[in-house]
């Protein structure tokens, strides 16, 4: 059994590792690959990984290379977790769209878009080379952001593919350290798009505690670990995840951004700090420095993610699939058509992922995921075509833009900022950006 991970030179990749050698016993992984673009990167990350695998007596082999057809070929399962651009493109995201009044942000707003345009046509070259060297039932699981325009691409091109993100496990493992219980004792009624979700249910053996959470020193714990008022919680009855900050609290966030530092610049302190410490050849395991870098629980959710699709266990997870219910019949977030991604629970086997029933949402997050649906339906598009209308569209449709001054003008910026990660859009002068 061979896996794959294409930007194994990410400093996330020592946790991934971790948990596919906690796994070793159910999940027998002959060779693990840790693909990546920068030779430097894979051989700091690379060493550490193998320290962490001879230390845990793992007993595959663990190959580091740059070369894409050779990592995939043959291999069982693939995990996409690069960024296009590095950590220079993200402080763009974040700070480019400051100057048109609207908020900087990776994976949401305009930031967002820009970068699904960056990324859907890379992640879609390599998946093409996974289905032409490992064959079209090989599993694709994107951790690449924005997971859910990416994993819908991903699907709409006939790749087998799920998308993962770390935001429901999260939860789960807080609230139930909050709650004094394991985490598998802990089911949460998860629904909503990726990045766009919220809990509805948090039940603990079967017994409902939402409402407990809801009030007292618990609601005050949330809002403070999601960063939202405790009154809009009992509002929303609900806890939603905390990148609903963006749309929620839109005007706060952009002027704290305005006045603080971008989290690029954090986080690339971060990579640099973590990169030295994978240097020592004395580390042979996770540092605790990496639970600031973001991604927690990533190891986790990843590795239990591909142990299921890989050997049919049938375990509960958090994932992005089609909107579509198991048999076909019927969609599983009632308002959003079936070809949709939604994040959502669901038992995970051989043939993947099938979800959970949800409750409707109501019409306060139905509309909001209407809306950005739309908007990824178009971003998309966007990306595959190199159409300024198409892109013009879809930024008219995110509700983090909207105003059709502001598109024209930010989309313009946007582009000239990444022209060398949007060849589809050409050199600024020909149809492709006139649509």
């Amino acid at each position: 059994m061979k896996i794959a991970v294409i930007g194994g030179g990410s400093t996330y990749t020592p946790e991934l590792v971790e948990g596919f050698a906690r796994r070793a016993d159910v999940l027998p992984v002959d060779e693990l690959v840790l693909h990546d673009v920068s030779r430097e990167r894979l051989d700091v990350v690379g060493g550490l990984a193998g320290r962490i695998l001879r230390a845990s007596g793992w007993p595959g082999r663990l190959t580091l290379t740059t070369g894409l057809d050779g990592a995939v070929e043959g291999a069982r399962a693939v995990l996409v977790q690069l960024r296009v651009g590095g950590q220079a493109a993200r402080l763009v995201d974040e700070t480019l769209p400051h100057g048109f009044d609207r908020l900087g942000q990776e994976t949401t707003g305009p930031g967002g878009f820009a970068k699904a345009l960056r990324t859907v046509p890379v992640v879609l070259g390599i998946a093409d080379r996974v289905r032409a060297l490992a064959g079209p039932e090989t599993w694709i699981v994107d951790f690449t952001n924005p997971v859910g325009i990416v994993t819908r691409a991903l699907l709409d091109a006939g790749h087998r593919a799920i998308g993962l993100c770390n935001v429901a496990i999260g939860f789960q493992r807080r609230l139930a350290a909050r709650l004094g219980v394991v985490p598998e004792q802990v089911r949460l009624g998860h629904a909503g798009l990726n990045h766009l979700s919220w809990i509805r249910s948090v039940t603990v053996d079967g017994a409902e505690r939402l409402p407990d959470l809801l009030r007292g020193d618990h609601l005050a714990w949330l809002a403070d670990e999601i960063g939202l008022p405790a009154d809009l919680l009992r509002t929303l009855d609900a806890i939603p995840s905390y990148y609903l900050h963006y749309f929620y609290c839109e005007q706060d966030e952009l002027r704290a951004q305005r006045t603080g530092p971008a989290r690029a610049d954090e986080v690339m302190r971060l990579e640099a700090e973590l990169l030295a410490l994978y240097s020592d050849p004395a580390l042979d395991h996770k540092p605790a420095q990496l639970e600031q870098r973001g991604g927690a629980y990533y190891s986790e959710a990843a590795a239990a993610l591909v142990t299921s699709l890989l050997t049919g266990d049938g375990a509960h997870h958090y994932v992005n699939v089609r909107n579509v219910a198991p048999g076909g019949e019927g969609v599983v977030v009632e308002g959003l058509p079936p070809e949709a991604v939604v994040e959502v629970p669901a038992t995970v086997g051989l043939d993947g992922a099938r979800p959970v029933p949800v409750p409707p949402l109501p019409p306060e997050m139905l509309g909001l995921v209407q809306h950005v649906t739309a908007y990824e339906t178009l971003a998309v598009e966007a990306a595959l075509t190199g159409r300024r209308d198409v892109a013009l569209r879809a930024l008219l449709a995110n509700p983090l833009v909207r105003d059709w001054d502001v598109s024209t003008r930010l989309f313009d910026a946007l582009v000239d900022a990444n022209r060398p990660f949007l060849p589809a859009f050409g050199d600024g002068d020909g149809d492709a950006r006139r649509g």
